[in-house]
């Protein structure tokens, strides 16, 4: 029998639904994300804090402004997990890249994937990349799986939503910006990731976290339950596919 004193459903103000964060720009002194390992200290601690306990770190690789190689980023990646030792700060690390998908990109040795060669990529947010299906082809060749970050966020597919259809037809996997439901990107990033949700099209979410004006909106928005309540039970694939360390 229905009663109007039925218990509410808990209030979840943590991530620990979510777990892996596999969307960072954590990692020190590689792009725009923390310009420094105490700073990269500081961030994970807080993020730790709030249910996060595995992070698989994605810097830039943009050939006109980050550069990044396999040895720059595993360079600062060790120095990162030097540091949350000594501050004795139990969380798993491992790197990996958000490669820009430009005229300058080639589908080549050095690509730094997650785990089981999935291969988080980004394109401009002014224009699509002419040639994005031959090169999602190409890596498909090569044995990646494709993971888009943020199809939210470019502008240029919001009035064109059978392009993300066509992008997951081809075997895409998106991944939602943990933000982007809050409206820090903005109404149209909103609403877009919402139809996206919606039409369950997402596979996959990460923080995409560069600085403390992220971790404050983040914090604000799990203290607050907002994302638990938006996408809390969604059925990411975090913890299936990345869950596992290695």
């Amino acid at each position: 029998m229905f009663s109007f004193f039925q218990k509410k459903k808990p209030l979840v103000t943590d991530l620990s639904w979510m777990g892996v964060d596999i969307h960072s720009h954590l990692l020190p002194s590689l792009d725009d994300g923390s310009p420094d390992v105490m700073t990269s200290v500081a961030l994970i601690r807080r993020l730790s804090n709030i249910g996060l306990d595995t992070f698989h770190c994605t810097p830039h690789i943009f050939k006109e402004l980050y550069p990044n190689t396999p040895q720059t980023i595993n360079a600062a990646l060790d120095q990162l997990r030097k540091a949350l030792e000594e501050e004795k700060i139990d969380v798993k690390v491992t790197a990996a890249a958000e490669h820009m998908v430009d005229s300058d990109f080639t589908v080549e040795e050095g690509l730094m994937s997650l785990p089981d060669k999935h291969l988080l990529i980004e394109m401009s947010y002014l224009n699509e990349t002419p040639n994005i299906e031959q090169v999602i082809f190409d890596l498909q060749i090569q044995g990646y799986t494709v993971v888009l970050a943020h199809p939210e966020r470019y502008n240029f597919y919001h009035q064109n939503f059978p392009r993300y259809r066509r992008l997951k037809d081809m075997g895409c996997l998106f991944q939602l910006n943990l933000l982007a439901i809050t409206g820090y990107y903005g109404k149209p990033v909103k609403q877009v990731a919402e139809q996206l949700l919606a039409s369950k099209l997402y596979d996959l979410v990460g923080t995409d976290l560069h600085h403390e004006k992220h971790l404050q909106a983040l914090e604000y928005a799990v203290h607050q339950g907002i994302l638990f309540q938006k996408v809390g039970h969604f059925p990411f694939l975090n913890q299936q596919l990345f869950g596992k360390y290695n």
